[in-house]
This record gives structure tokens, sequence and C-alpha cells, in this order.
């Protein structure tokens, strides 16, 4: 069995929907969701699918061996960023090494680094008149949305395209391929 540690920042949609995916999954599950954010709507993800839920509290940010420790007590795997915001500590990548990975609201190499999230890649999409946006998945190292490209998708932005649209369609790929892709990347594991 393969074991899964979601980190989201969050609402917890994509979580969500890999926590959906994975239900039945004969060897692959959701062992733990982890957010820095105490009050993220991922801990009700969390809740409904029975998948222990911790917070990263200052101390445990500040002591990324500690996490590290944690991840191991649980038998995890490998790492799944979902929403989740902060830099990822080199401890983490090192004790997982090419079993980290992230989702990306845009075609990367554009538009990435930090503070680019949510909201603010859309409006920057818009604001450069880009005529298509995307999704990356892609490994993570040490620095923000520069690991190794393991799938994307596109769909088009039209100029009358508002952030708040281009959202929608962002939203509208996530769920149609984050779960199956990541699925399809811890399968090379088992």
């Amino acid at each position: 069995m393969k074991r899964i540690a979601i980190f989201a920042s969050g609402k917890g949609s994509n979580a969500d929907s890999l926590c959906t995916h994975l239900v039945n999954h004969a060897s692959i599950k959701v062992e733990l969701i982890l957010s820095d954010r105490k009050e993220a709507g991922v801990f009700a993800v969390a809740e409904k699918h029975g998948v222990k839920a911790i917070y990263l509290n200052k101390e445990l940010l500040t002591h990324p061996d500690q996490v590290v420790a944690l991840l191991k007590e649980h038998h995890i795997d490998l790492l799944v960023l979902a929403g989740y915001l902060k830099l990822v500590p080199k401890e983490w990548i090192a004790a997982y090494p090419g079993k980290v990975f992230n989702l990306h609201p845009a075609l990367l190499p554009k538009f990435g680094g930090k503070g680019m999230y949510g909201m603010h890649v859309h409006r920057a999409v818009a604001a450069a008149g880009e005529t298509e946006t995307g999704i990356t998945i892609h490994e993570v190292n040490e620095h923000y949305d520069e690991g190794k490209i393991i799938f994307q998708a596109r769909t088009s932005v039209e100029p009358t395209d508002s952030p708040e649209r281009i959202a929608e369609k962002i939203a509208g790929l996530e769920k149609e391929f984050f779960a199956k892709v990541i699925v399809g990347e811890v399968e090379k594991f088992i």
C-alpha cells in the first residue's frame, strides 16, 4: 500500500478530488492531510473522507525535520501539494526525492514563482493578454514551481475572459486531470 500525504492551504477542492478518486483503490490511499492554516477548508475534506488531519503550527513549520519524522511515523510514501502555498523545505525533498508533486494553475514556466498562486496567477494571465493557459503538475524541488514538469493541460483564453472566468476554466482542468495524473505517478512506485 502506497500512502500519500496531501498538503493544502485552502478549501481543499483538489484534495477532495484525489480522496474521492482513491476511495476504492487497492494499493494507494490518502493517509494524512496537512495544512498550515488552522481554519483551512481542507480540514472539512479530511473529516468527510475519514483521513487524519494535522495542523502545521509554527513549531512544526520552523522544524522541518519534525514534519519528516511525523510523515515517517505514518509510513508516508509520497507528498502531494494541492494548493499548499509555502516553499517546501529541503529536508522534505531530501526525505522524499522524486516523490513530491505539486499542482500549479498555469503553464509553467510562465506565471510561476513566489506569490504566484490562485487569483494572482489568473490576473497575471489576463493582464499579459495570453491566448492560452492551463495547469501544470510537476515534481517539487527547492524553488517555487521549478521542478520537472510531469503533465500540462491547456485551455484557451478569450480576450473577454475575466480573471474569474479563467479561474473557472482552470478549476475544470484540475477536476478533469489532477487526480488521474497523480494516481498515475504514484502507481509508478508500486
